[in-house]
């Protein structure tokens, strides 16, 4: 029997209740509400300890050196290194290789000084095997098998590390939470333990974080919220690419990308990704663009691939990997009403090569020159890129930096650009610009070039 008070939390999503509830109203999972422990968090402090609130002009500012790890791809993810006291949140699916950079910046540099790692997971063989597999096995990185985050913190304590990797966060548990780790309740107590070694003995903290079929890291949203920085680790099933870039970050740029090679030696960084990512391009192949994409401020050259063939079905299929599915519904609209494309009893299929997916909206005018490429059976140019957003009016709107797209062009062989009609580059960058002030505009143009 609940207690008078008592408040509940669902142990898959984090909603809270006052009362048990068989299913959640948040994320509809059954018999997932636990009972809350009173104890948690209700520590109080005393008068004297109460800080004392200074004003915003007088606040004390130090730029503390950020950590190198040795792996550049990395570093500029994380803005050029780790901070002093913060929390970082790596997550992946199981086995993309989250361990493994890990071990490799651990082993990297050896000058900083001590790297705590503890592993969760594994046991201390399993890790000292990858480790000696990937020639990690360093005497500064110290391991610990432990999965009580109190021992844990402890032991950082007296070691004093200069980094502390955590894998992973949700096979942690803290003793005094009553439930099974991995549930809400345990995960946010792990997180905000670590948290409180980070703020106040100031190493910085890796947590490694498992990503789960829907694609969102597993355990409560709020760990998201307490970390300083969250980096993705992807990469497709049975290709050697993987793709690393931050969707937060407190101290630099999010969304920077940088892409490893797998392989039996570990993960290797590609310094040009855009040239790898083309390297099997073939030119002259009807349906295949060039999109150049800005991934936080890298800019990045991805080959669009689109297919377009008679449907048998009632209703046509639209696939898309890579992108929006919902976006490339509304570009066919577009098309369709706009550009008098005849898509409505077509199938179309649309990839982006390489196992990289793109949401930006620079993409929309290379993903609409594909398909309206592989319609007409029409091969584009092979030195032209496209860039550009699409609106429903059929308009091409401008995107950001632009010249910064067109030096990677430039740098990757193409000559031509199909660019929005009101971008504005100054100076000479080495491109010749096609502005394009609508799809109908790019249906010409397609035209012009195949005469």
């Amino acid at each position: 029997m609940a207690r008078e008070g008592a408040t509940f939390e669902c142990t898959a999503c984090g909603q809270r209740s006052q009362k048990w509830l068989g299913r959640c109203p948040s994320c509809g999972g059954w018999n997932t509400f636990e009972e809350l422990p009173v104890e948690l968090r209700s520590q109080t402090r005393s008068s004297a300890d109460v800080p004392v609130p200074v004003p915003l002009s007088a606040a004390e500012l130090k730029d503390a050196p950020r950590v190198l790890t040795g792996i550049a791809g990395l570093d500029r993810v994380l803005g050029g290194g780790l901070v002093p006291g913060s929390v970082v949140l790596l997550a992946g699916e199981p086995g993309v290789g989250k361990s493994t950079l890990l071990l490799q910046a651990a082993a990297k540099r050896p000058d900083l000084g001590t790297v705590l790692y503890v592993s969760a997971e594994e046991s201390a063989r399993q890790v000292a095997l990858r480790a000696q597999r990937l020639g990690c096995t360093r005497d500064h990185v110290l391991l610990l098998a432990e999965p009580g985050v109190e021992l844990v913190v402890a032991a950082a304590r007296r070691l004093k590390p200069a980094l502390v990797v955590v894998d992973s966060v949700q096979t942690m548990y803290a003793e005094r939470v009553p439930a099974v780790p991995g549930s809400v309740s345990q995960v946010r107590e792990v997180a905000a333990s670590l948290l409180e070694l980070a703020k106040r003995d100031g190493p910085p903290v890796v947590l490694v974080g498992h990503v789960t079929k829907e694609g969102l890291v597993a355990g409560p949203k709020a760990l998201e919220h307490l970390v300083d920085a969250v980096l993705e680790f992807s990469g497709a099933s049975g290709h050697p690419h993987r793709i690393l870039r931050s969707t937060k970050n407190r101290f630099g740029p999010a969304f920077e990308l940088a892409l490893f090679a797998m392989s039996d030696a570990g993960l290797e960084e590609i310094a040009s990704p855009s040239a790898v990512l083309l390297a099997d391009r073939r030119p002259g192949s009807p349906g295949s663009a060039v999109a150049v994409v800005l991934e936080g401020t890298t800019p990045l050259l991805v080959e669009v691939q689109a297919l377009v063939s008679r449907s048998s079905l009632a209703n046509p299929r639209r696939v898309a990997q890579g992108m929006d599915a919902g976006r490339l519904a509304l570009l066919l609209a577009v098309i369709e009403k706009r550009a008098g494309g005849r898509l409505a009893d077509r199938d179309v299929f649309v990839n982006l090569v390489g196992g990289v997916s793109v949401e930006e909206p620079a993409l929309d005018l290379a993903v609409a020159a594909a398909v309206m490429s592989s319609a007409a059976d029409r091969p584009l140019p092979a030195d032209l890129a496209f860039f550009g957003e699409v609106g429903l009016l059929g308009e091409i709107r401008a995107v950001g930096r632009p010249v910064e797209r067109l030096r990677e062009a430039k740098a990757l062989g193409f000559a031509r650009c199909a660019v929005p009609a009101s971008t504005k580059v100054a100076g000479e960058t080495g491109v010749r610009l096609l502005p394009l002030a609508d799809v109908q505009e790019l249906g010409k143009l397609m035209q012009a070039l195949d005469s």
